[in-house]
């Protein structure tokens, strides 16, 4: 919706604009869930009107739609700024997770918009042109880290680039999004900045191990048992009768 005569200056104070209502969006829509939110509070909380931001967006749908391609582009961004080509496969991994999970943990606003479009079954999602594009990314990363694990024999082969994706969404989801629950019901607080530590390396380590574990058995002692018997026999069959 961008004039092709608009002034450099112009052009920036529109990005600013739309950057400030998507921002102040992203707290209304996750505070008061997609029915809740309105359009006439986020533009008294901006310095634009009701009128701009349907300039900007179309309506209150597509806003919600930026809102969330927003939100899941922000972190996918974030994962790619792991150089990952220059770590060992294991240590990729785990800081792909540690990177998730404090992502997760610095933005409660992202997980409660995910947990409204569920509720709205993702209708709005699949309405997006872009999310799927975004969100591809992700599995793409992990496939390549996976990939080189495999070549390098740490990682074992049968491995679904999507569940490892999963593996670490659902333990860092689950830390904040229940936290309120959890603390309630069992008494620990899941946020408390003492366990963090912990629970940031119990993740790494959960994911490692589903990584490097054949059968529920750890792949690198496996192999070498193996390696020890095959040269047991070796010597057994060497040996004179």
């Amino acid at each position: 919706m961008r004039s092709p005569d608009m002034s450099p200056e112009r052009l920036r104070d529109a990005e600013r604009t739309r950057a400030e209502i998507l921002a102040v969006a992203t707290t209304e829509f996750a505070e008061r869930g997609y029915s809740g939110a309105r359009v006439d509070e986020i533009a008294d909380r901006t310095r634009t009107t009701k009128r701009m931001i349907y300039y900007y967006f179309g309506g209150k749908e597509q806003l919600y739609i930026a809102v969330l391609e927003r939100a899941y582009a922000q972190l996918r961004d974030a994962e790619q700024t792991l150089d990952v080509e220059h770590l060992d496969p294991v240590a990729a991994i785990r800081e792909l997770a540690e990177l998730t999970f404090d992502h997760h943990e610095a933005h409660p606003d992202f997980l409660r918009l995910v947990a409204i479009e569920n509720i709205h079954r993702a209708e709005h999602i699949t309405r997006s042109t872009v999310l799927a594009s975004i969100n591809t990314r992700a599995v793409d990363l992990i496939a390549r880290i996976l990939r080189r694990g495999h070549e390098q024999g740490v990682f074992r082969r049968e491995v679904d680039p999507l569940d490892v994706h999963m593996l670490i969404s659902s333990f860092c989801v689950f830390r904040v999004a229940n936290k309120h629950t959890f603390s309630a019901i069992f008494g620990r607080d899941l946020g408390e900045r003492s366990r963090r530590p912990h629970y940031r390396k119990m993740l790494g380590d959960l994911v490692v191990a589903y990584l490097t574990t054949a059968d529920g058995v750890n792949a690198r002692p496996r192999r070498a048992a193996r390696a020890r018997a095959n040269s047991a026999q070796t010597r057994r069959t060497r040996t004179p009768a």
